[in-house]
């Protein structure tokens, strides 16, 4: 079943002097599927990334998100789409830097339907991500790499059908980033579909297929061979 089908998709900024950001994109993403967007700077991955997770509208193409057209949804009806089903972790984490690691991963469920069980939702995902004995702290005084996982945790706190993830590992050390990209494949074997912008083949080579972007154009579509396993049990000491 495809969770994501895009046809011709198409994003340009400005009127009188176009720039042409994302250019006739066309493919499908299957649910449960690990999928890496790779491309140098400016390239258009994260564009691309923004209009999947209905950050933007394409200025042209078809989108299909779980077969509904999102070019039909008005601007409230996008933001519920966004909040229920995606989930997102950035590069630079958003957090809230002055609020408790609990009170960052349940940020989302002020806008969520079901708020039954809140507090134990939080606990469980923060015991997921290995960060349960941090949740009284401010995010200004835990580390990087445990940024990153409470920003992992609040994109799953209201158990989105697909997580996105633009340079998840790009602020961290490389300890840290094998356990970011651990956590991202265990959740993708629960059967979250998760797609990773990157710009490292390494990384890349986690995920079960990999696309190709350069100035705006997908340039390839293709499947890992040999689809990498990563554990923090055999990171370098």
């Amino acid at each position: 079943m495809n969770i994501i089908e895009i046809k011709n998709l198409s994003r340009t900024y400005g009127d009188e002097v176009k720039t042409y950001a994302l250019i006739n994109a066309s493919f499908s993403i299957q649910k449960g599927e690990f999928v890496a967007i790779m491309g140098p700077s400016g390239s258009g991955k994260s564009t691309l990334m923004h209009v999947l997770g209905l950050l933007d509208r394409a200025t042209s193409g078809t989108y299909l998100f779980e077969n509904r057209d999102v070019s039909t949804l008005n601007d409230n009806e996008l933001a519920v789409l966004r909040n229920e089903e995606i989930g997102f972790v950035f590069q630079a984490f958003n957090l809230l830097p002055r609020t408790t690691v609990f009170k960052n991963v349940a940020l989302p469920l002020i806008y969520a339907r079901d708020k039954s069980e809140g507090n134990k939702r939080v606990r469980d995902i923060l015991e997921k991500v290995n960060l349960s004995h941090r949740l009284g702290y401010l995010t200004n005084q835990i580390s990087g790499g445990e940024k990153q996982r409470v920003a992992i945790a609040r994109a799953l706190i209201n158990n989105p059908s697909v997580v996105f993830a633009d340079e998840p590992t790009g602020n961290l050390d490389s300890k840290s980033g094998v356990q970011v990209i651990e956590i991202l494949q265990k959740l993708n074997d629960e059967g979250h579909t998760i797609i990773l912008v990157t710009h490292e083949t390494e990384t890349a080579e986690c995920a079960d297929r990999v696309i190709n972007i350069v100035d705006g154009k997908i340039v390839s579509d293709k499947r890992v061979k040999s689809k990498k396993r990563v554990s923090a049990n055999d990171l370098i000491k």
